[in-house]
C-alpha cells in the first residue's frame, strides 16, 4: 500500500478545480450574471445561453467535488472555461497582465485542470467510483 497514490492525486485535483470554481458560481448566484449576458449578446448569441454558466460554475463543480459523473462534469467545466476565454478574453489571448502572466491565466488553468480530470478519470474516491 502506497501512502500517496494516483487516486489521492485525482481527488486533490477534483477538489481543487471544483472547490475553487464554486466561488465563481456562488458569486454569480449572489450578484447575477448581467456581465455574462452582455458578453453573450455581444457575440450574437441569445441571452438565454448565459444561464449555462450556472451549469459550468455551480452544478458541475459540485458534481466534481462529490465524484459524480466526474468526466462529464469536468467536460462541462472545460467547455465553460473555453467559453469564458472566448467571450471575455478573445481580444487578449496573447496579452500579458501587469504582473507578466497571461491575461487568460485563471480561466486557462481551470480549463487545463478540467481537461486533466477528463483524461485521468475521477479516481476511486467519489460517490460513483468503480
Amino acid at each position: 500500500m502506497r501512502f500517496l497514490d494516483d487516486d489521492l492525486a485525482k481527488l486533490i485535483l477534483r477538489l481543487g478545480v471544483g472547490g475553487l470554481m464554486l466561488f465563481h458560481g456562488f458569486y454569480k448566484v449572489i450578484h447575477g450574471i448581467g456581465g455574462v449576458k452582455a458578453l453573450v449578446v455581444k457575440a450574437g448569441l441569445p441571452e438565454v445561453v448565459a444561464y449555462g454558466v450556472y451549469a459550468g460554475e455551480l452544478i458541475a463543480p459540485l458534481l466534481l467535488i462529490l465524484g459524480i459523473y466526474s468526466r462529464a462534469s469536468a467536460g462541462i467545466v472545460a467547455f465553460t472555461m473555453a467559453g469564458a476565454i472566448y467571450f471575455a478574453h478573445a481580444d487578449a489571448l496573447l496579452a500579458l497582465g501587469k504582473h507578466g502572466a497571461p491575461v487568460i491565466e485563471l480561466p486557462l488553468l481551470y480549463l487545463l485542470g478540467a481537461l486533466c480530470i477528463m483524461l485521468l478519470g475521477p479516481g476511486c474516491y467519489g460517490i460513483n467510483a468503480r
